[in-house]
């Protein structure tokens, strides 16, 4: 790959197999490719299985051949996970993450392999930083290593800094010391109940754990990191993470503004549209617990229903029919749905951010997955927070601490109906709904500002380029004739702007 003159850069590019994951990618894939990056995209099997039928009910050869039709060069392979396509990935979870650490990337390297001749040659590989193996991969083929971060910033300096957590015993220690950690690089104090549920955990032995040890050791060795996430909101973690290695915030990466039509989603959408345009403005709650709820119990579902009811508000409820921990299906309590009295709209699916973006959604009780975060300050839409595992506790935290754009669900040691509905009540309506609106326009306005062209997320997107091509260029002794040709109707500023005024004149 070294010997052939580039005419542009060819990045491949592989997201960790989970909505959350590829969502950000696919914005990503586009936008590298809309500034003249040639993109080899990979999905899994069994991810472009799932999409492919979620979107038609058939598999379907490419999912980004309109992007193609636009003038995009993206092209599209899929690979093999090490399992059959019948096999339960939820259901033997450990299993398949055990394959993602020691059997995937032989199929990753074997498809690299086969990409040799390809034109123009592949020269840097953004894999995501949960992959225990992209430096050597990376090294393998002589590519330039970008690990792509889709968290916020605060949430990888914690884990790229585990070594003081156990050193000061806030992680794997018996005493399970409950005193301020104030000594990550760029991190204020922090509670330890603030931590991610992995390094909260009394077993620190598990798979998900091995992955962790190893990723993070892993992304130490990455030419570049990029995080999905805005330099303003995190800037102190940002700047102490540049200090060690070049790490760039280029977010907010939102989902549903810049995939240009790719298809990302997991499972079939319901639209939700023609229920929304029935209910006045702000009066709708919208509901969801993400792609990944399996640690929510039943008596907490049942809780946060009743709360719904008594609370009286309209709501849209993202029910997944495994969101429970348990097989039992009947997770509603009794008489639920007819209680809803059409106040209420139940579904197994829709696209969240045509949802909370719509006039009539005035807050969103969710479980704090970064991209949901993203997508609620991006529509201005004020968060109740019941986080549930991983890095959605430490979500929570620049949530209700730092930014005081949400409020926690639930104050006590376990959810009660009347919680619910207090809260509930205390986001939708009254003195208090106004603050946390007010707040949130600031926090939204800074991302907005972000990716105009000069925001700092462009800004930090153009040199987060130049870098790709010198590190390149030093590895491959390759230049480029490519020019930064961003195609207009796609990431150009003027083209983010309008969707802000068209936002904005809904929302405010």
């Amino acid at each position: 790959m070294a010997g052939n003159p580039a005419r542009r850069p060819h990045a491949i590019m592989i997201p960790y197999p989970y909505q959350g994951h590829i969502n950000p990618f696919v914005s990503l894939a586009v936008k590298l490719a809309s500034h003249g990056f040639t993109i080899t995209f990979i999905n899994t099997q069994s991810v472009h299985r799932r999409i492919s039928h979620a979107q038609t009910g058939a598999v379907r050869a490419d999912l980004f051949s309109g992007a193609r039709d636009s003038g995009l060069d993206i092209r599209y392979a899929t690979v093999c996970d090490g399992f059959p396509l019948g096999f339960d990935r939820s259901l033997n979870h450990d299993q398949f993450v055990e394959g993602l650490i020691h059997v995937f990337s032989a199929h990753v390297d074997e498809l690299i392999s086969n990409l040799a001749d390809s034109d123009p040659p592949v020269t840097c590989l953004i894999a995501d930083t949960f992959y225990v193996w992209g430096s050597d991969i990376a090294r393998k083929f002589n590519l330039v290593y970008v690990s792509f971060w889709t968290e916020p910033a605060l949430v990888l300096s914690l884990y790229y800094h585990l070594d003081l957590l156990r050193k000061n015993g806030h992680f794997g220690s018996q005493a399970k010391r409950k005193d301020m950690i104030d000594y990550i690089p760029g991190v204020g104090a922090m509670k330890p109940t603030d931590l991610m549920s992995y390094l909260q955990a009394d077993d620190i032995c598990t798979v998900v754990h091995r992955v962790i040890y190893r990723a993070f050791e892993d992304v130490k060795k990455a030419d570049i990191i990029i995080c999905n996430t805005v330099e303003e909101l995190e800037l102190s973690t940002l700047s102490a993470l540049h200090r060690k290695q070049a790490t760039y915030a280029i977010g907010p990466i939102v989902s549903g503004f810049s995939n240009q039509g790719v298809a990302t989603s997991l499972w079939s959408e319901s639209d939700c549209t023609p229920w929304l345009d029935s209910k006045p403005n702000r009066s709708v709650l919208y509901v969801s617990f993400g792609s990944h709820a399996h640690t929510t119990s039943k008596q907490e579902i049942w809780e946060i229903a009743r709360g719904l009811l008594l609370s009286g508000v309209n709501f849209v409820w993202v029910i997944r029919p495994d969101i429970v921990d348990s097989d039992e299906a009947n997770f509603l309590p009794p008489g639920f749905e007819n209680g809803m009295k059409g106040r209420g709209l139940i579904v197994q699916w829709c696209s969240q951010i045509k949802v909370i973006s719509h006039p009539a959604i005035g807050g969103f009780l969710s479980h704090c997955g970064w991209n949901s975060v993203l997508e609620s300050i991006w529509s201005r839409v004020p968060l109740i927070c019941f986080p549930l595992f991983t890095d959605q506790f430490t979500n929570r935290k620049l949530v209700v601490n730092d930014w005081k754009i949400g409020i926690n669900l639930c104050d006590r040691a376990s959810i009660m109906r009347d919680e619910v509905e207090e809260k509930i009540k205390y986001l939708m309506s009254g003195e208090s709904s106004e603050e946390l609106r007010n707040a949130i326009k600031e926090v939204s306005r800074t991302l907005e500002y972000a990716v105009t062209s000069d925001g700092s997320s462009e800004k930090n997107f153009r040199v987060f380029m130049e870098d790709i091509k010198a590190n390149i260029k030093k590895k491959a002794g390759v230049a480029f004739d490519v020019q930064d040709q961003t195609i207009g109707h796609l990431w150009a500023p003027t083209a983010v702007k309008q969707t802000i005024v068209s936002l904005s004149s809904n929302l405010n």
